[in-house]
């Protein structure tokens, strides 16, 4: 194989790297093979990440036995519950596009010719993913699994358990006391949270783009057939390689509408969408991916996991998880496309694949004739908003109140355990994303709190802050155009009437278009005061959150 890592003999970069790999004990026949990084994302910070170290190892394993030279390359672990503590989650979506340019720099700087990435949290998956679309060079990422949860007084709990119980004890009806236990319940082991959250939601993405060996999302974490797929994995890179398939000949147009009738079909979480963009864009593909989502609206929802119903990740783990998906829906697939591990989606559907019906329904017997992920736009959201509908109830399809407008999400969760946020109110939460933090907001937190204050079915979210996977009830999220670069929701007063009709797909304030363009035009944008950081370098950079939130300059 002709491979970029082979430097010419006498060259500088060829001696100082033998002197080098000669020191670490590596032996010099393997100087000339293959050289693959297995990326890394190990931290003991969270749970999400605590089983990787191990399954590095069998990796780069793999890869020896299969002919290759393995190398392993860490990065930021960013964790959407851990890493959030600092300044109100706004590290989070930066630390997304801060691990691409990880990889790029450790992987692009050493001329390695192959990537083996285990994806875990929510940041980490899509982060691996664009930057393989970046890079370009063979890659397969391996989702590296759930987490189980536990009992607690006889009631199974898991993370979401958790993440809800705040807003019940905030607001009384559950003690302190019982929350605490709960926090002793809710984790049974490594992997990412439970139900179909932004971290179950890309590992099924992942597969779903042709990224990940077939049968590889949901898995849970520590499972013999995780740790089979690692090992298929470390053997299949070789072989791209030794193909030379690229990401970028599996990553089409294509591929991306599949990904987004797939996310649309189960009720993936709403950030999936952002993400998608964001991959696209790596990609460099001339693609609006908020239109895919617009035009493939007629799907059904033919899976109902946690929280958009009652059954569990590992449930549609069982039932055959994303390949099973994607059988059901292979009619409405391009089956042309190129997988990691088939030269075909079309091959890679017809692998024998049991479907519990249960769990996964045909699309002539779907679990709601609707989407799980809707597109409204309206004068509101012109460029777009998200609604997981699959997440909101049957019965609430048109929701009008007045506005209440919130710029710290903390205060909005204090005037609801004051009991000052009413049924029929639309709550506000705007100058959260990700131009406006500088770093997306974590918005979700209310949205779990009123969950638990048992007012999801009657008041509204609206936000350009970032949600979770995991939220449920009326939430209207990424706003598009946000609010600090202009966008309507800027201009909202408090006690504006706001319509959010989810049959017409529209979000509007219900005042004359004069009114709206007049507040529009003596819109300034407030005066940022930043420190010297890493949020002060993303505010500078960042682009849209329609165009996925990537870095770089617009045109």
């Amino acid at each position: 194989m002709n491979l970029r890592s082979n430097f010419e003999p006498g060259t500088t970069r060829w001696a100082v790297r033998r002197a080098q790999w000669i020191a670490m004990g590596i032996d010099e026949k393997d100087f000339e093979k293959p050289k693959i990084a297995v990326v890394n994302s190990s931290s003991n910070i969270s749970v999400c990440y605590a089983h990787l170290d191990g399954l590095s190892i069998i990796a780069q394993q793999a890869i020896r036995d299969a002919g290759g030279l393995a190398f392993e390359v860490h990065t930021i672990a960013p964790s959407d519950f851990i890493t959030s503590a600092g300044l109100k989650a706004r590290y989070l979506l930066p630390s997304r596009d801060l691990l691409v340019n990880d990889i790029e720099v450790m992987v692009e700087g050493a001329c390695l010719d192959g990537m083996l990435l285990l994806g875990s949290c929510d940041k980490t998956t899509p982060g691996q993913l664009m930057a393989a679309a970046r890079l370009d060079i063979p890659s397969i990422v391996v989702p590296c699994g759930y987490q189980l949860g536990g009992l607690c007084g006889g009631k199974e709990v898991d993370i979401e358990e958790v993440y809800k119980g705040v807003g019940t004890t905030k607001t009384g009806a559950m003690s302190l006391d019982l929350l605490t236990d709960w926090t002793r319940c809710a984790i049974k082991g490594p992997g990412v949270c439970a139900g179909l959250a932004t971290a179950n939601s890309m590992h099924c993405m992942t597969e779903a783009l042709g990224m990940a060996l077939v049968g590889s999302a949901p898995i849970r974490a520590g499972s013999d057939r995780l740790v089979d797929n690692v090992k298929r994995a470390g053997k299949q890179i070789l072989e791209l390689i030794r193909r030379d398939i690229r990401p970028r000949s599996i990553l089409t147009a294509e591929t991306i509408e599949n990904a987004v009738r797939v996310a649309i079909a189960i009720g993936c979480s709403v950030n999936t969408v952002r993400h998608l963009c964001a991959i696209a864009g790596e990609a460099e593909l001339d693609l609006d991916v908020i239109k895919l989502f617009e035009s493939n609206s007629d799907l059904p929802l033919i899976a109902e996991i946690r929280p958009n119903g009652e059954k569990r990740i590992e449930d549609l783990d069982r039932a055959g998880g994303t390949h099973a998906v994607m059988v059901r829906l292979k009619d409405k697939l391009h089956r042309g496309v190129r997988t990691v591990d088939f030269d075909t989606l079309g091959e890679a559907l017809s692998q024998p694949c049991e479907i519990d019906e249960t769990v996964i329904r045909p699309l002539n017997r779907p679990f709601r004739p609707e989407p799980g992920l809707v597109i409204l736009r309206g004068n509101m959201a012109p460029e777009g908003a998200i609604v997981k509908l699959s997440a909101v109830p049957g019965d609430c399809r048109v929701f009008e109140g007045p506005a209440r407008i919130f710029e710290d999400e903390d205060e909005a969760i204090r005037q609801l355990g004051e009991k000052n946020i009413k049924p029929g109110d639309v709550i506000i939460l705007r100058m959260m994303g990700p131009s406006g933090g500088p770093g997306t907001v974590f918005a979700c937190s209310f949205m779990a709190a009123l969950v638990g204050a048992g007012l999801s079915n009657d008041v509204s979210v609206i936000t350009d802050g970032e949600l979770s996977g995991l939220n449920r009830g009326i939430t209207v999220g990424q706003v598009m155009p946000e609010a600090a670069c202009g966008g309507p929701l800027a201009v909202v007063k408090e006690s504006d009437t706001i319509r959010i009709d989810l049959n017409a797909k529209k979000v509007d304030i219900l005042i004359p278009d004069a009114e709206l363009s007049d507040r529009l035009s003596k819109w300034k944008k407030p005066v940022r005061k930043s420190r010297r950081s890493w949020l002060s370098i993303y505010a500078e950079v960042v682009q849209p959150i329609s165009k996925g939130a990537i870095l770089g300059h617009t045109n």
